[in-house]
């Protein structure tokens, strides 16, 4: 297996002790092959007439100018990858799109690989990636399921049998599901909406908790014994992240657009709009239980990476919560046990999250003793599910706080009657906290 990439930083990374992304056993397994039948370069060409299956896995993200800005996958990258492999490939290649694409890229992608002037054929496969992160190792090596798509002509089905012959030597075959190609491109778009709307729907739910007296957790285990709708992806929390959630929504609504089907677009927008929502209404949460000042104030963030078990920051939910505190002038501080302060910096000019006129170092800290970042600040926010928050010594970080010390827990991951026992201001994701009646008690007529 050959791995190439244009950037030599990052191939120097991949064959060195520190790999440039965290994910729990990736490290151990790239280095028990690397050298022997796993290799990294920049020599693209070369790899390229080489190989016979070349998987194409280059970023697409939201575009940024242009017709469909804000919401179209920008394809740049997949064309330029897929005009190099027409220009050094030697032979008839088999091309596999392990990216997101929109529906029918294969179709437009085909018609730039086959205007070689050499007359060499090219089968184009849609294999799109479902591994999670955080849990990918595990994903690949037991799959819900791979799914393939191809043409149907007779070399396309016979270039879908190949590449389910190479996933068939550890997954079960009955695993192994065959598509055309548009219904399997369209099928990662729906599988990541169907998985975000699920995480938007009970988040939304949570907001009516808090306003109610109910409680998100008890509301989710309750439908979750519901074997239609079932347990998993019913975690309310400050918001979703990641590359891939918002990105396939946007495209999958932009699709929907440029098909004229407007109420199917406005249906999937309202995903993303209650999780942008679901962000604010937390740091204005924070904002209003502090007296509706922060300014000055100095609040620590507990994790920045969009997950747990993963050093991936893309979308965080904790950059945006962070530019609306510093937009209400608060110091805030920074830490997390595996994304570095250089990608936090950038993340944070990245997503314009800084205050118009200051620097970085002026507003942010990203410190590495979470301990000692909580002596004298006013809050502390749990922003992202780390296992290791929930053992933390919070009387010791009470105690060093300013006083009414705050927590905020937007993962639900805390033991809050401890906290509230210890002194702590405490509100969390869709929990009663501060509600009228949050019990049949508070009800009852003298």
């Amino acid at each position: 297996v050959h791995v190439v990439d244009i950037n030599p930083k990052q191939i120097a990374r991949w064959n060195s002790d520190n790999l440039p992304i965290y994910e729990p056993g990736l490290d151990e397994c790239v280095k028990a092959v690397r050298g022997k039948n796993l290799f990294f370069s920049t020599k693209i060409d070369e790899a390229i007439r080489e190989c016979e299956i070349i998987f194409v896995s280059v970023n697409t993200p939201t575009k940024t100018y242009g017709v469909g800005a804000g919401r179209a996958a920008d394809l740049k990258n997949w064309e330029l990858a897929a005009r190099n492999i027409a220009k050094v490939a030697n032979g008839p290649k088999i091309i596999v799109e392990k990216s997101t694409l929109p529906v029918r890229t294969a179709h437009s992608m085909r018609k730039v690989l086959m205007a070689n002037d050499r007359k060499i054929s090219f089968e184009v496969l849609s294999n799109p990636e479902f591994l999670a992160e955080g849990t990918a190792m595990k994903d690949l090596a037991k799959p819900d399921r791979v799914l393939i798509g191809g043409m149907t002509t007779e070399e396309g089905q016979k270039a879908v049998r190949k590449l389910c012959a190479v996933y068939e030597r550890w997954v079960p075959k009955a695993n192994v599901i065959t598509t055309n190609l548009w219904s399997s491109e369209l099928s990662k778009l729906v599988a990541n909406a169907f998985l975000a709307q699920r995480i938007s729907s009970i988040n939304s739910i949570s907001e009516l908790c808090e306003a109610t007296g109910a409680d998100v957790q008890e509301v989710a285990h309750a439908i979750g014994k519901d074997t239609r709708i079932g347990k998993r992806f019913l975690n309310s929390s400050v918001g979703f992240g990641g590359s891939c959630f918002q990105k396939d929504i946007l495209n999958l609504v932009y699709l929907c657009e440029s098909f004229g089907l407007k109420e199917v677009a406005e249906y999937w927008d309202q995903v993303v709009k209650i999780n942008d929502h679901q962000k604010l209404r937390f740091a204005r949460k924070m904002i209003r239980n502090m007296f509706n000042t922060i300014s000055g104030k100095k609040i620590l963030l507990l994790g920045f990476a969009f997950k747990k078990d993963t050093g991936d920051t893309r979308e965080t939910a904790s950059v945006y919560v962070a530019k609306h505190l510093l937009a209400e002038r608060a110091k805030v501080s920074i830490y997390d046990p595996k994304v570095e302060h250089e990608q936090i910096k950038s993340d944070f000019d990245y997503y314009k999250a800084l205050t118009p006129g200051r620097s970085f170092e002026d507003c942010v800290k990203v410190v590495t003793d979470p301990y000692k970042a909580a002596e004298g600040a006013h809050a502390i926010a749990i922003m992202t599910e780390w296992d290791e928050f929930k053992e933390f010594d919070y009387q010791k970080m009470y105690d060093s706080m300013a006083k009414p010390a705050f927590i905020f827990d937007g993962r639900l991951i805390l033991d809050h009657q401890k906290l509230l026992k210890i002194g702590f201001e405490v509100y969390a994701i869709g929990k009663p906290y501060g509600v009228k009646y949050q019990n049949m008690d508070d009800l009852k007529v003298n």
